[in-house]
């Protein structure tokens, strides 16, 4: 294979399209022609120099991906040359190929177009690890959401509503509440001007917060917490540092867990191997008969990264944004 290309980070601002070394890939990987590329908030981070890639990963941005097997390792049994398939990186993604270790392949859901294939591995893991394999979500139960209309937030409320849970979420728009209550939202709470802990605790309280904030609502998240609540932070946008009341955490039994997908190793009981099984065999047959839609706000070209890193940092789009290559 000739030297490919691959998008450079030269600033947070300057994403350049440019050749790079080719990859081949090592025993136990498969090599993706990648035909689009997911958008993430971590993705921004790192642009910004704030999320270094975990040891041994891709220094190219991109968790995730859609495309078509272009070559196995050795010790690839399961993936074939020529398979239209998606995949959840470490990194590696915003270019014209990725070798992705072989447990992290998904195959392309039934119904799904292949470019909106690439907005559904990293929101799938994350949602489904954090809401079913950390903290227990089930039917009856109260999840309060923020950040309702991103793309986390949207395949939440879904597999939500699917798993027979009530859902809240928080937004900034109505537009974009509107559409959170079309996806299967009872409660939607525009945080610009209205409390969510006094809507949630109205319901009796939340059984499970998936919060993207972190240390700026951490109380106020414990507040709106049910008796025997978990609250698991995902996210570090409201800062990291945080004062926390043990007090109300002892009163509620409630418990507050910090965790990612990224960093996890791809083998052993909480690897991503795991988690790419439970979405193929859980979330793959909900997306494949329609209960879950693939939300994708905006496609652009691989060239115009930038932008799509400037969309999703000014919370113009609902959903994901994809990259086309």
């Amino acid at each position: 294979m000739s030297d490919m290309r691959a998008i450079i980070a030269e600033s947070p601002d300057v994403l350049a399209w440019r050749e790079v070394d080719d990859l081949q890939p090592a025993p136990g990987e498969v090599l993706i022609r990648v035909v689009a590329a997911g958008v993430n908030r971590a993705d921004l981070l790192q642009a910004a120099g704030l999320y270094p890639p975990p040891p041994g990963a891709s220094d190219t941005l991109g968790l995730e991906v859609s495309g078509v097997i272009a070559a196995v390792g050795d010790e690839v049994s399961d993936w074939t040359i020529g398979q239209q398939v998606c995949a959840l990186l470490a990194g590696g993604g915003y270019a014209e190929y990725v070798a992705v270790p072989a447990p992290q392949v998904l195959p392309i859901p039934d119904g799904v177009d292949l470019v909106d294939a690439a907005g559904l591995p990293e929101v799938a893991c994350t949602v489904w690890s954090n809401l079913v394999l950390t903290a227990g979500l089930s039917e009856g139960q109260l999840l309060l959401m923020h950040g309702g209309a991103s793309g986390i937030g949207t395949h939440a409320i879904q597999v939500a509503r699917q798993l027979g849970a009530w859902v809240a979420v928080t937004a900034g728009s109505e537009a974009k509440l509107a559409f959170c209550r079309e996806l299967g939202a009872e409660i939607t709470v525009n945080y610009r001007d209205e409390d969510f802990v006094a809507r949630v605790r109205e319901a009796g309280g939340a059984d499970v917060i998936l919060d993207i904030m972190g240390a700026a609502y951490l109380d106020r998240n414990v507040d709106a917490l049910a008796n025997d609540g978990r609250l698991v932070i995902i996210g570090m946008q409201g800062g990291v540092k945080g004062e926390l009341n043990i007090g109300k955490l002892i009163t509620k039994r409630a418990r507050v867990i910090g965790t990612a997908v990224r960093g996890r190793p791809v083998d052993g009981p909480h690897g991503k191997g795991v988690i790419v099984d439970a979405v193929t065999t859980s979330v793959w047959p909900m997306v494949g008969d329609g209960r879950i839609k693939p939300v994708i706000g905006a496609r652009l070209p691989i060239e115009q990264a930038a932008e799509a890193h400037r969309m999703l940092s000014a919370g113009e789009v609902t959903g994901k944004v994809v990259l086309t290559v």
